[in-house]
């Protein structure tokens, strides 16, 4: 048998990690975290509420109990919970409860859903870290949650920034955080 036409098949078992956050619109987290070396994927979606299977739609009624997160995969060699933390912590308000900017409600809060004690230690160590600091003005307000079921939004909003750069939120909103994540981790960009 011929050496060349052997296919060896790759064992090798994925490293990859899962980190859900939410900190406002998702199309803004999306935007920011697509962009990160060592992100291998950003889906958003909704996290945290009581009904199953809910629509955009139900989501933005407030009534759901959801926020808008982003599920991120991640290659730990590569970028640690701990640095995607501070591009969390960085990119958004932390201050503002229910709410970033123009889009208020509880569907816009800001959480860690955590996977495993390990990611909620974590974050809370950080967050004690941020506050003790006096990194911001005014207290955060942060919330810890287990993560539970991942529902991914509808299609139109996956890799909204990218495929629709023109609408005027993408321009007056997502932009400038994007602007802004690249100028504060331009050392991070894929």
């Amino acid at each position: 048998m011929n050496q060349e036409n052997v296919k060896v098949e790759n064992t090798a078992v994925s490293t990859n990690k899962v980190a859900t956050l939410a900190a406002g619109c998702f199309w803004c987290v999306e935007a920011v975290f697509q962009k990160l070396k060592g992100v291998e994927k950003v889906e958003s979606g909704y996290m945290g509420g009581t009904l199953k299977n809910p629509t955009y739609k139900d989501v933005c009624t407030g009534q759901t109990g959801h926020a808008e997160v982003c599920q991120i995969t991640y290659n730990p060699n590569i970028i640690s919970f701990e640095e995607l933390l501070e591009v969390f912590w960085k990119t958004h308000d932390p201050t503002t409860l229910n709410r970033q900017g123009g889009d208020i409600g509880t569907q816009y809060r800001s959480a860690v859903f955590y996977h495993d004690a390990t990611q909620k230690q974590i974050a809370e160590n950080i967050k004690n870290d941020l506050s003790q600091s006096g990194a911001y003005d005014a207290p955060i307000v942060t919330t810890f949650e287990p993560a539970s079921v991942f529902y991914k939004a509808e299609d139109y909003h996956q890799d909204y920034f990218n495929l629709n750069g023109h609408n005027p939120y993408c321009q007056m909103v997502v932009k400038p955080k994007v602007e802004k994540f690249k100028k504060v981790f331009s050392d991070r960009i894929k």
